[in-house]
């Protein structure tokens, strides 16, 4: 196990340093000059030289993108300007004429517009997708198994048909166009009857109790975003379940007497959960992803809106702060994942 566990970890350091590149790329040839964003179209020749020299912009791009690796790695090589001025936390391994050899924390640079570190803005809004992503993840696995099992029993019934058309529904409509509709109809049509508004974070502010938590602004967004791997697992699981129900151990259990209920739950749902599983861990990554148009309709503050508005103002540091984070999370899951499959289903092997 911790050999495999090793060579999933190696191939998850080639992803990651493949997307880092890819980032790089991208975000180093779109439009757009940073410094004038951050200094506005009135600012003279002086000021955006500073500040592209303060940001590195006026270096050439292998070496931005040289300085931006040994930023990002654990292991890196500090000059003495860098350590005198604390950007990182690390523990010096190696001492040279005018530089270190030093182990610290990844480190995502500064926000063009606000000038404030990227891991404390990310801190500040990755719980709340966070939240939003546990919560529609929940919301899709608990009644996408509860209607795939239903549909699989009782097959080819008007529940079967219904369970199909909302997946089918459900797979079809985009999350941005679900979203208007979902916020225009609970949040404004009906909003006296449900209470919900068609805005509004997981934390609002109230003049006399300040910041206070509110849960009622989660329900929209996390129905929005859990609607297509709702979809997903519902047919997932209807067709992993008549797979299993058609096994000749089932029909063993039938011939002893086993009771119905205990055929279902005990047996052919535990076995029938590898692909419903498979489409958990990765949706629940792609909707912390996904999560950017539906937090922006909803005006949920979240990893998604913080990275569309940086976008919008060129603040790429923050931008690549949000992919990278987004692309460990897929990675991590990936690797746990196929880790549990070994204690869900003893017929997989490490390999």
């Amino acid at each position: 196990m911790l050999g495999y566990a090793i060579k999933k970890l190696l191939y998850g350091l080639l992803v990651m340093a493949g997307v880092v590149l890819v980032v790089f790329i991208l975000f180093n040839i779109l439009p757009g000059d940073p410094a004038r964003m951050t200094m506005g179209q009135r600012a003279d020749v002086q000021s955006l030289e500073a500040v592209r020299k303060e940001f590195g912009l006026d270096r050439s791009k292998p070496m931005q993108f040289v300085l931006y690796v040994n930023d990002l790695s654990p292991l890196s090589v500090l000059d003495n300007d860098s350590i005198s001025q604390k950007k990182y936390h690390y523990v010096k391994l190696l001492d040279f004429k005018d530089k270190a050899l030093v182990l610290k924390q990844p480190y995502l640079r500064s926000s063009y517009q606000t000038k404030r570190d990227v891991t404390a803005i990310l801190s500040e809004t990755v719980p709340n997708t966070f939240i939003l992503a546990l919560t529609a993840m929940i919301f899709a696995t608990i009644i996408g198994v509860f209607l795939g099992v239903l549909s699989a029993v009782y097959k080819d019934s008007w529940i079967d048909k219904s369970a199909n058309a909302f997946a089918i529904l459900g797979i079809s409509a985009p999350s941005f166009f679900a979203g208007i509709i979902i916020a225009w109809l609970f949040g404004f049509v009906l909003s006296n009857y449900t209470g919900l508004k068609m805005s509004g974070s997981l934390y609002s502010y109230d003049p006399f109790n300040g910041e206070i938590l509110t849960l009622r602004n989660l329900w929209l967004p996390m129905i929005t975003l859990g609607l297509r791997p709702l979809a997903i697992i519902v047919q997932l699981t209807r067709s992993a379940m008549l797979d299993v129900l058609a096994q000749d151990y089932i029909r063993t259990a039938r011939a002893k007497g086993l009771g119905r209920n205990a055929i279902i739950y005990k047996h052919a749902l535990k076995n029938a959960m590898n692909p419903v599983i498979t489409a958990i861990s990765g949706w629940f990554a792609s909707l912390l992803a996904g999560s950017f148009f539906v937090e922006y309709i909803f005006g949920y503050n979240g990893l998604g809106r913080t990275t569309v508005t940086a976008l919008e103002m060129s603040d790429f540091p923050v931008v690549m702060g949000s992919i990278l984070f987004i692309a460990f999370v897929f990675v991590v899951i990936n690797i746990l994942v196929d880790i549990l499959y070994t204690y869900i289903d003893p017929r997989v092997k490490l390999v």
